[in-house]
């Protein structure tokens, strides 16, 4: 009979108490084993933030060499504009990259409240970025210097 107090066909029904089809009847003097929540079921507090990073230059940037810098528009997950922040500047320094100032423009809900357009490619997008849990660069602007004056 396998283990016991274990059916030794026990663990088709696995499944089937996971969905919570099935559910262990309590016998007297037995524990039940609380089946754990589907992780589908709890929410998820990860939200996407719409971030604007000036960058510097830096050896092996990939920006165009006659740039004094750029400008990026990201998308990037986090629990808190906070933490989206750290995240997205630790791959832009891992990508060789010189952040310079980061400006946070909030979460879809905050942008939309605010009354921005928002287009359904920057939407996919941030959607994307929040399923992934990662950063996306949807926009890069160099910038370039020319006579004192910068030019976009």
């Amino acid at each position: 009979m396998g283990r016991k107090g274990k059916h030794p066909d026990a663990p088709h029904l696995a499944p089937l108490l996971a969905a919570g089809i099935l559910r262990p009847v309590p016998r007297p003097g037995r524990k039940v084993r609380q089946v754990a929540k589907d992780k589908a079921k709890t929410p998820n507090k990860q939200k996407v933030f719409t971030l604007l990073v000036e960058l510097g230059r830096a050896k092996g940037d990939g920006l165009p060499a006659d740039s004094t810098g750029a400008a990026l528009v990201c998308y990037a997950s986090g629990v808190d504009e906070a933490e989206a922040v750290r995240e997205t500047v630790a791959i832009l320094k891992q990508a060789d990259m010189a952040p310079l100032d980061v400006s946070g423009y909030g979460t879809l809900e905050e942008r939309l409240a605010e009354g921005h357009d928002i287009p359904d490619e920057e939407q996919e997008l941030m959607t994307r970025a929040l399923e992934e849990n990662s950063v996306i660069v949807a926009q890069v602007t160099p910038f370039y210097d020319k006579d004192g004056d910068t030019l976009h």
